[in-house]
């Protein structure tokens, strides 16, 4: 072309077809028979994203243990570990739409146009992934630690990924939230810097106890537990230090009895409720030897000046149980109007006689 534009004479308009340079088509270089025959451009997109599926394969296992050993948390690991692959594979399917004469300014404006009008559709899956890249940085919690959500479900973090995380309950389940879901929720990690774990424990005894026997007995009974820590050096908290060994305290003195709160730390926090169990049967099998007495509300009922008089006395009707009146004087006369002489009024229905019988009920 450019020696065309030279022989031209002075003066002379070079055709447009003549000064254009048309781009060539990678794959009908590389196979000039194919290029001809409809499909084989597809077929070879299809068979490079193939070519890159089986190569990110191997690159996976080439560059695991590496990525394994730079990072320490296993989610990061397994998230570098998935975009490498995917990386791999896309970059083949790109590599093979270059191949056959696809124009990526074309790829990125239709691009464009799609996300535009899909992204108000993905909206919430987009948030997924954002709130997923947000809980790798934030490190809230790190696969294998042990979690309870804010509706008490408790589990163990089986797999975070960048759309949603799955959690393997204790109730031998699994939990998949999605990771917009999971960043709203109150999550407690029982076990992200230190395992053990501190739990609190009531018992509720009568004020005529001795209650400093309570106190050494609910100390014993959580030592008396393997589970339990029995001492050693002060547990830190934050800025503050707390006593390894169970601890019981006077927390109230209520209306039914004093309130004592026993405090032990738990080496593992995987079994809860299975130490908190032997806990309190200790407690109940030192209590019944020792002068503790555990409270409960009682009722008494009082009869006084104020709760009227009930006559009540042994007749001849006494030989089936049943009460008459012990002094039918006229004092207290039962008219035909009120009723028949055995108390009850004509519709059958029991009537107190000379007074409220039913008293006044008191709470100890």
């Amino acid at each position: 072309m450019a020696q065309t534009a030279a022989m031209a004479p002075a003066g002379a308009t070079v055709p447009l077809e003549t000064a254009t340079v048309t781009g060539t088509v990678p794959f009908a270089e590389w196979f000039p028979r194919l290029a001809g025959i409809p499909g084989t451009r597809v077929l070879f997109v299809v068979l490079m994203a193939i070519i890159g599926a089986v190569i990110a394969r191997y690159l996976v296992r080439l560059l695991g243990r590496p990525v394994a050993r730079r990072f320490s948390r296993q989610s990061v690991a397994q998230t570098v570990i998935r975009g490498i692959r995917v990386g791999t594979i896309v970059s083949a399917i790109l590599f093979g739409l270059w191949a056959v004469g696809v124009r990526f300014t074309d790829v990125l404006l239709i691009g464009t146009v799609l996300s535009a009008v899909i992204g108000i559709i993905l909206a919430p899956l987009i948030g997924n992934f954002i709130n997923g890249v947000f809980i790798l940085a934030d490190q809230p919690f790190e696969i294998g630690d042990m979690i309870e959500l804010e509706d008490g479900t408790q589990g163990f973090v089986d797999d975070i990924t960048i759309r949603y995380t799955k959690i393997f309950t204790l109730d031998n389940t699994f939990l998949v939230i999605p990771n917009g879901n999971m960043r709203d929720r109150d999550v407690i990690n029982y076990s992200a810097e230190d395992e053990r774990s501190r739990q609190t424990l009531d018992l509720l005894v009568t004020y005529e106890c001795d209650i400093a026997a309570g106190r050494r007995i609910m100390e014993r009974a959580a030592r008396d537990c393997d589970a339990v820590i029995d001492g050693g050096p002060d547990i830190r908290v934050g800025i503050a230090r707390y006593n390894a060994s169970p601890d019981c305290r006077i927390e109230d003195f209520g209306d039914d009895g004093v309130l004592l709160r026993l405090r032990y730390w738990v080496k593992k926090p995987y079994k809860l409720g299975k130490v908190r169990s032997e806990v309190n049967t200790r407690i109940r099998e030192l209590v019944a030897d020792a002068d503790v007495e555990m409270a409960y509300p009682h009722r008494h009922l009082v009869f006084d000046d104020t709760s009227g008089v009930a006559r009540v006395g042994m007749g001849a009707g006494a030989g089936d149980g049943t009460a008459v009146p012990s002094d039918p004087s006229p004092a207290n006369p039962v008219s035909e109007h009120d009723g028949n002489a055995d108390g009850r009024s004509a519709d059958g229905s029991s009537r107190a006689v000379d007074g409220d019988a039913g008293g006044s009920s008191r709470k100890d």
